[in-house]
């Protein structure tokens, strides 16, 4: 039997340069690839907000599960990558605001950079159904 592979595309700006998909839905699970707030020339379009660029890579998040026909309460698992863990409270404020009911495993890690300097939150996911 064979398991049909769907590919989802937000139009990002590094999707089909570096040959990724915003989501790739095999089954009854979604993944969500890597998700910033860069805008069409790559840069954060909330630059200095970390709470602002986590709410719109959800939201980016959010469009293309409902794209793959999940919702955000099909969520299992969550990670979040910040560029300064000084300021993951504000971060992880977001993630409670979006999933506080529904609580996927998560995890929050400060790396050195993110592909673009503006952009300080980089999120993605995983989803399943049943």
């Amino acid at each position: 039997m064979s398991v049909t592979r769907r590919l989802i595309s937000s139009g990002g700006p590094w999707e089909a340069s570096a040959g990724y998909s915003r989501a790739v839905v095999v089954g009854d699970s979604c993944w969500v690839s890597g998700t910033t707030d860069a805008g069409p020339d790559g840069r954060s379009l909330h630059p200095v907000d970390p709470a602002g660029q986590a709410r719109a890579a959800f939201a980016i998040v959010e469009q293309a599960l409902t794209e793959a026909g999940f919702t955000l309460g099909d969520v299992v698992r969550t990670r979040m990558y910040v560029t300064d863990m000084s300021r993951s409270r504000e971060v992880l404020a977001v993630h409670g605001e979006l999933f506080g009911a529904i609580r996927p495993a998560a995890m929050i890690v400060e790396v050195a950079r993110l592909i673009e300097p503006s952009l300080m939150v980089e999120v993605e996911v995983e989803a399943r159904r049943g």
